[in-house]
């Protein structure tokens, strides 16, 4: 069955593992969930993440979700843009999140990135999701 939403179908994966207490999750892998798992990472708000081949032929992402005194790192992780509703900002009127605490991830002309890095480049894009 195809997804819809392949991008909303990991963030919940990621949000109903931690909130199961998981060390890791899967996802089916894709160009897209691995840009925006190199950003969470880098951020770091997952430990990292692998890519394998499972039983049936197809990719894997392996990822390693990150807690910080038994409590999860992500506290929120909501998806912006959706397949029904593009959200696309501007750099200066993107608003800082959580009084620039969380970030924005950003697919930008540039590639994926975090809201602070795509201010630093002064490039503007489609906003795909919020952490916190």
């Amino acid at each position: 069955m195809a997804l819809s939403d392949p991008l909303g179908d990991m963030l919940t994966r990621i949000r109903n593992g931690q909130s199961a207490g998981k060390a890791t999750v899967r996802s089916p892998a894709s160009k897209l969930r691995a840009r925006v798992l190199d950003v969470l990472a880098s951020e770091g708000y997952i430990r990292g993440y692998q890519t394998s081949t499972a039983e049936n032929g197809a990719s894997e992402i392996e990822i390693e979700l990150k807690y910080h005194e038994g409590l999860p790192v992500i506290q929120s992780i909501d998806r912006i843009s959706r397949p029904g509703r593009r959200v696309y900002s501007a750099i200066k009127d993107l608003p800082s999140f959580r009084n620039g605490l969380g970030i924005q991830i950003l697919s930008t002309p540039r590639g994926v990135m975090s809201d602070a890095a795509a201010r630093a480049a002064n490039v503007g894009g489609e906003v795909l999701c919020r952490v916190f």
